[in-house]
């Protein structure tokens, strides 16, 4: 079973928690997630099959959109409204600094994840030590806010929407906020509504998979499974041969100027001659086909047995050539 499936992740559940589930529906193990989706958060969470997992980390567009609400005047230690209240504010934010927000926190912006958050620091989440209590300084890292508008706004509440890059943590974003206007700020509801090329649309609930599965057992599951293909549409194709994808999948190298190209630079998807995607290349330095993504697995060799002594193939020179004397019957050679 390969393919990707739309999960509407609901609250209450981890992202872990739904691929557990996903793992029972499919009965495979080869299971991963397009981004993890806390567990107060709901939304788009795309989910990975089998050969769909290599996918995972080439996906050629990886912004998700995310719609959030706001509360200004309290800070917690998570950076919503789970957690442990560090302080209050009866201020009122006025109305016209959504507009200083919005152009502060648009563009590429420098970002500390939460202590409350799946990072690793030397083997360890950053939200296992916040647990024991345990708070550690964290590196910046830089994200990518592409726009930021505001549905709402008032004296102590907003709901904004927000596309963003891969790794942004909309509680911190609005944990920075609350510190740009004095106040504070902490996350009260979070749903994406986007996730790479995925969206409401597309999603499931874990309920109507589970109906599925009763229903109609990891067959019925199956046809839910969108082609990986579609993950990949965005990118030029590199189109295949019948021959060229013989030799392709055999591990042959390609050169690229004999391999039809939607345009001259990649990466592409490479499509076999059926029009399926096999693989993620590019334009390698010696003017070959480079991979960088195979999604099908090469054959494995076929090995030989060591020849015995008296099985080894002698030949020589004749005038026709080399010549197998071992099929020359009563010869002895010297």
């Amino acid at each position: 079973m390969n393919g990707v499936i739309c999960i509407y992740k609901e609250k209450g559940y981890t992202s872990f928690d739904v691929v557990a589930m996903m793992r029972r529906f499919c009965g495979t193990k080869k299971i991963g997630h397009g981004g993890t989706l806390d567990p107060m958060a709901e939304g788009v969470l795309p989910i990975f099959v089998g050969s769909a997992t290599k996918a995972v980390d080439y996906c050629p567009n990886n912004t998700k959109e995310y719609r959030a609400g706001i509360r200004f005047g309290v800070t917690t230690d998570t950076q919503d409204f789970t957690g442990k209240v560090l302080s209050t504010c009866e201020t009122p934010v006025p109305r016209n600094m959504q507009y200083k927000l919005m152009e502060r926190f648009t563009g590429e912006l420098m970002q500390t994840p939460p202590m409350y958050s799946a990072v690793q620091v030397d083997g360890q989440r950053l939200y296992e030590l916040a647990r024991k209590g345990i708070e550690i300084a964290r590196e910046p890292r830089p994200v990518k806010i592409y726009s930021l508008s505001f549905e709402h706004f008032d004296d102590f509440s907003a709901v904004m929407t927000v596309s963003c890059s891969r790794g942004t943590y909309i509680r911190t974003l609005i944990h920075d906020m609350g510190v740009e206007v004095g106040t504070g700020a902490i996350m009260t509801s979070l749903e994406r509504t986007r996730s790479g090329n995925f969206t409401l649309r597309d999603c499931y609930k874990i309920g109507e998979i589970r109906e599925a599965s009763e229903k109609g057992g990891k067959d019925a599951v199956e046809k839910l499974l969108m082609p990986i293909d579609i993950i990949f549409n965005s990118l030029p194709a590199a189109r295949l041969s019948e021959q060229q994808t013989r030799m392709f999948m055999n591990g042959v190298v390609l050169d690229i100027e004999r391999v039809n190209l939607d345009r001259e630079n990649g990466p592409y998807r490479i499509l076999s001659a059926g029009g399926k995607v096999i693989a993620i290349g590019e334009r390698g330095e010696n003017g070959d086909l480079a991979v960088v993504q195979r999604f099908y697995a090469m054959p494995e060799r076929e090995k030989k047995p060591a020849a015995k002594p008296e099985e080894m193939v002698i030949k020589e020179n004749t005038p026709d050539g080399l010549k197998d004397l071992n099929e020359l019957k009563g010869l002895k050679l010297i």
